[in-house]
């Protein structure tokens, strides 16, 4: 039983002690890229889909207080492979700076799991530090830019807590939006956005559809920021740190699509993300 499990009442506690094993309770989620969209379809989803700008951007350190022209590294995705079912990508994406990340994605069990290797390859240092998938969820939350806010959560203190959290910045180099930093990510490095004095105490972000049938949630280890913004979508940023030459490293992530409570959701990203228990109070 997870810390989450105990903190719930007994007969909520009951119910996800005695749901079915991960994976079952999840839709059919099929998945497919074109023009840098990844669209994830599933069986009476609202809208029928979930499209995520993958990836929108490559984001240099830094980026906090200064001009986004200045902080995107310039990047290339190309489709490498999809299988016929429709449950298996690759991507390559290319940075100017010579960076190439291979991406593989699989959806299975109400869940589209990523697993990215960053790789530099040249005899200089990259600067690539973080990058963003962003989620649509104007069609999923059936609300605009301005409403769908209170569909949304992440996790501050081990609990969920809905947007718009309280205190609420507002002034940053460009507005709206709002930045939640983690305790180990450097505060100058994140969106230009406004930024939360909110710590998250973990790296999950998400919202629930208008129907309340289901939960969507995003979680990326490692994590570089959670962000609510500019249109009506989500994201948790993957971080990357820079590469030095030669370098690789390993990145994964989840996009979660139950037909679920949030706690249910919340106790399969536990069991996903043990590393992230605990990181911030």
């Amino acid at each position: 039983m997870t810390r989450w499990q105990l903190a719930l009442p007994s007969m909520l506690v009951a119910q996800i002690v005695a749901a079915p094993a991960l994976g079952a309770n999840g839709p059919g989620l099929r998945i497919s890229w074109a023009a840098n969209m990844l669209t994830i379809e599933a069986p009476g989803l609202p809208d029928g889909k979930l499209t995520v700008n993958y990836l929108e951007a490559y984001c240099r350190g830094g980026s906090t207080d200064r001009n986004w022209g200045q902080t995107v590294i310039k990047h290339a995705t190309r489709l490498v492979r999809a299988s016929p079912d429709g449950h298996e990508l690759a991507l390559e994406c290319r940075l100017t700076d010579g960076v190439v990340v291979e991406h593989k994605i699989v959806a299975e069990g109400g869940a589209v799991d990523f697993r990215l290797s960053a790789h530099n390859p040249r005899e200089t240092a990259s600067e690539a530090h973080w990058a963003q998938p962003c989620i649509r969820v104007g069609e999923f939350t059936g609300r605009t830019q301005q409403t769908y806010l209170p569909q949304c959560f992440i996790l501050v203190g081990g609990k969920v807590a809905h947007l718009p959290t309280e205190p609420w910045a507002t002034k940053a180099r460009y507005v709206p939006g709002q930045v939640y930093c983690p305790a180990n990510v450097d505060r100058n490095d994140v969106n230009p956005r406004p930024l939360s004095e909110i710590v998250p105490s973990g790296g999950l972000i998400g919202c629930v559809s208008l129907d309340g049938q289901w939960v969507m949630g995003s979680a990326w280890e490692p994590y570089q920021e959670l962000f609510q913004g500019v249109i009506a979508c989500v994201h948790s940023d993957f971080r990357i740190g820079g590469l030095e030459p030669g370098e690789t490293k390993q990145i994964r992530g989840k996009i979660y699509l139950m037909r679920d409570k949030i706690e249910s959701l919340v106790a399969r990203y536990e069991r996903d993300f043990p590393e992230h228990l605990g990181a911030s109070k």
